[in-house]
């Protein structure tokens, strides 16, 4: 131990995270380490051993003639990726990794790794998608996989601080529902009791329904369910939504200056500790550009023309979205708002543009996907049973629904957002189940 360090001993809670606090600056400082054992090299007269705490890793160096027994008994023949807890003294190293390493007193294994292993963490061979999705509690172990659910966190986490701020009340929808928000087609039909019932889209109706509360200001961040034939990078069957509503706005600009910057804070304050970060590092992604720009529906026809992509009266497809995606990235901006839909592509909800084809509705676009929708509702009985009709939907069956708005509803708007595509999309990671824990689409169910 050098001359003048006190010993102090790591331990504990204080123990999981310790690589993080570790430098060559802790010279002398006795430190417990607990972790998996991700690299070993046996020069025979001494071992190295990279341990990694989820956090980041360090060095382990045994000495064998001046080892304790113990220590050597306890790592000898020991596998990649068993569970160990190591203590021992940090010394200045300017061969080890970090500038320093970790010479052990004490050694136990927790748990021992079966071999061969089902993929590797620090190997340089690629893992298939499937054989990752398969193993994935050892997929996480990787360093940039696991600091994506870290981001992923941090991104809900500010979410909700700033909604705090912006005075929102955070509620819970059920998920066993007797009607489809939007339609029947992608609705995940339940047995309820012998009963006809569905995994819910959406907490569209219930967050409307809330409008008529008086809390006045309410989001969600829950599973949604979309029974949906696709396979592709955007999407899964299973999802989570960051779904919001607001009562008594003026207009839907209303919506879309909360949505910027709740989008911003969340983003911004992200972009601050993603990155950067020792071995958690990846490249730090860049906080979107404010204002968000706003283009019209038209506006995108307009551009879409020049491409040869336009579909007058339709939905923007996904090339379609592509295209104004470089477009306004040329322009400087990643995330930017379409507004004024036609209300023949929108759901019976949106309010319509008095006296033209178009609605009060929007979607929030990044790099070119589409991350939110949303837009005005329709607050008014009278109009929204019209609406619905014209929509061949049977009002009867959303009697639930519709007694909210009989008895004193404000003018509202809100919007529906993806969790796992924001996450996706922000970190540049190309698949959206990649920022999924556990994805389920139309292949996946376990695990």
């Amino acid at each position: 131990m050098a001359d003048g360090c006190p010993s102090r001993t790591v331990r504990s809670m204080s123990a999981f995270k310790v690589s993080t606090e570790l430098g060559p600056e802790k010279d002398g400082l006795e430190v417990t380490v607990k972790g998996w054992v991700e690299e070993i090299r046996d020069l025979g007269g001494i071992s190295f051993y990279l341990v990694r705490d989820g956090y980041g890793s360090v060095q382990v160096t045994l000495v064998k003639k001046k080892a304790p027994s113990d220590v050597r008994a306890a790592l000898d023949g020991i596998s990649r990726e068993s569970v160990v807890e190591i203590t021992g003294v940090v010394i200045k190293s300017e061969k080890a990794g970090r500038g320093f390493e970790i010479i052990p007193s004490a050694a136990s294994v927790l748990s021992r790794s079966a071999t061969p292993l089902p993929m590797g963490i620090v190997d340089r061979v690629s893992t298939e998608m499937e054989t990752r999705l398969d193993n994935r509690f050892m997929d996480i172990r990787k360093a940039d996989r696991g600091a994506v659910f870290r981001a992923r966190s941090d991104i809900s986490l500010l979410i909700r601080q700033k909604l705090d701020e912006l005075k929102f009340v955070e509620v819970s929808t059920p998920k066993i529902v007797s009607e489809g928000a939007e339609g029947g087609s992608t609705l995940f039909k339940v047995d309820y009791f012998g009963k006809k019932a569905y995994l819910a889209q959406s907490p569209q109706l219930y967050k409307q329904m809330l409008m008529a509360s008086g809390l006045n200001r309410v989001y969600e961040i829950a599973p949604a369910y979309r029974a949906e034939l696709s396979d592709t990078v955007r999407h899964t069957s299973e999802f989570i939504s960051f779904d919001a509503e607001m009562a008594f706005i003026d207009s839907m600009e209303d919506v879309l200056e909360v949505l910027q910057e709740v989008m911003v804070s969340a983003l911004s304050r992200t972009s601050e500790r993603y990155g950067g970060n020792g071995e958690e590092s990846a490249e730090r992604p860049a906080p979107p550009a404010t204002p968000f720009p706003r283009l019209t529906y038209s506006e995108c026809l307009d551009i879409l023309g020049s491409e040869g992509k336009a579909a007058p009266g339709g939905d923007i497809d996904t090339e379609g979205e592509k295209i104004i995606g470089r477009v306004m990235k040329e322009k400087g901006f990643s995330m930017y708002f379409i507004t004024k839909y036609p209300s023949a592509v929108k759901p019976f909800y949106v309010m319509e543009e008095k006296g033209t084809e178009f609605s009060r509705s929007f979607d929030l676009e990044y790099d070119g996907t589409e991350m939110a929708s949303g837009g005005q509702r329709e607050h008014r009985y009278d109009e929204l049973v019209d609406r619905m009709k014209r929509k061949n939907l049977d009002p009867s069956g959303f009697e639930f629904y519709l007694r909210s708005f009989r008895y004193g509803m404000p003018p509202h708007g809100g919007w529906g957002l993806g969790i796992d595509r924001l996450v996706s999309t922000f970190l540049g990671l190309g698949n959206v189940r990649e920022a999924i824990l556990f994805p389920r689409d139309r292949s996946r169910l376990s695990p």
